[in-house]
């Protein structure tokens, strides 16, 4: 077993810190714990989700490192993954100081066939924690950890997301089904379509046989479900938006629809996914939505690898489309004559590269507008009603 160095760690000092690290599985947790005094990891095991094991195993690990007379306290970390963030709220809960580790951003060996163990992740999460807390540059990402309310808010852009999925399935499924009875240019959603397949003929003049009308009406019984609750989710999104109130999530929805080329839905998508947080700096926004270059630049080899798409995808598809938007409907903002000073005519590759490059400085610019109230150069607003 390797020592592991926690000199300079910011917690010594006046406190006996305990290190604590998390494996997470369906059926098991594993534990790491670095006590006052010892350079041993020392390795535990849970069900998982057990929080009142968990909960007698802190308490234990504090009556020991009280022992040295200094006031006690907890550092732990986890990789984000499938338990999502209650893990994080219940340890803060408990008087522990939790991080959520990006599970990308931590450097594996690159070796063709490498060892991965439970012992070997342990340690390995271990050491990045302690180089994290010592300040070591680039060591690792922690994640934004969204308050119950901000994680709450995304349920109604991400549902909605899913039922237009849904819908769009159900509604393929159908006009196939019928296409290959060589029925075209069926409407599903049409008010009395399944009364009309009664009188639907196929190609060669049959009417439709018996089961695959009726596995037709059994699938428009699932789409007038989907459609129904997608109807019934915009109404409460749009009395949301009318019931708004100062400095609320839905206040700065409205802020950002007062732009032309930013409707409703892309708006309240913009809040739940990303501005519902903070950034520091226009690089730390393009990080969030993946948007940001990876240049290789070794040796004679120099080239552009295109954008990390490290960030949030969901995003990242929306500030591309806003981008096509904005195009359109803001053809008199400064980001527009950027865009087509750089790309004049051109059509098909680089204008798609030059729009995502156009989608960043947009959402630079959309954050600025809303952190500031300054209107992006040259912008047109809605006129008030």
């Amino acid at each position: 077993m390797h020592k592991l160095n926690r000199i300079d760690t910011p917690a010594g000092g006046e406190h006996a810190t305990i290190y604590l690290v998390f494996e997470l599985s369906k059926k098991t947790w594993q534990l790491g714990v670095l006590l006052p005094g010892s350079e041993k990891l020392s390795r535990y095991s849970i069900s998982a989700g057990d929080v009142t094991a968990l909960a007698s195993r802190l308490a234990r690990w504090r009556a020991q490192a009280e022992r040295g007379g200094k006031p006690v306290r907890i550092l732990s970390c986890y990789e984000a993954g499938l338990d999502g963030h209650w893990l994080h709220r219940w340890l803060t809960d408990q008087g522990v100081i939790s991080h959520e580790i990006d599970p990308s951003s931590i450097e594996v060996n690159r070796r063709a066939r490498r060892a991965k163990t439970d012992r070997i992740d342990l340690e390995k999460q271990m050491r990045t924690f302690l180089a994290y807390l010592r300040g070591e540059p680039r060591v690792c990402s922690m994640v934004h950890v969204p308050t119950v309310e901000d994680e709450d808010r995304k349920r109604r852009t991400r549902e909605r997301e899913r039922l237009m999925k849904e819908r769009i399935s159900h509604s393929n499924r159908i006009k196939g089904l019928l296409h290959g009875q060589g029925v075209r240019d069926a409407q599903p959603l049409k008010p009395g379509f399944i009364a009309s397949l009664d009188k639907v003929r196929t190609g060669d003049g049959r009417l439709l046989p018996r089961w695959l009308k009726e596995e037709i009406v059994h699938e428009h019984e699932r789409l007038g479900l989907v459609d129904k609750q997608l109807s019934a989710l915009e109404a409460a999104n749009k009395a949301a938006l009318r019931a708004a109130t100062p400095g609320s999530a839905e206040a700065k929805m409205l802020q950002l629809i007062d732009l032309k080329s930013i409707g409703p839905i892309g708006g309240q998508e913009l809040i739940n996914e990303v501005f519902y947080r903070s950034f520091d700096n226009r690089r730390q926004v393009g990080s969030y939505f993946g948007l940001t270059g990876t240049p290789y630049d070794s040796g004679n080899s120099r080239r552009e690898q295109g954008i990390s798409k490290a960030g949030n995808r969901r995003a990242r598809k929306l500030a591309i489309e806003l981008a096509w938007l904005w195009l359109q409907h803001q053809p008199g903002s400064e980001l527009s004559r950027w865009f087509h000073q750089r790309v004049g005519d051109t059509k098909g590759r680089v204008r798609r590269i030059a729009v995502v490059a156009l989608a960043r400085k947009l959402m630079v610019a959309l954050w600025r507008y809303l952190t500031t109230g300054v209107v992006p150069t040259g912008a047109v607003l809605r006129p008030s009603l």
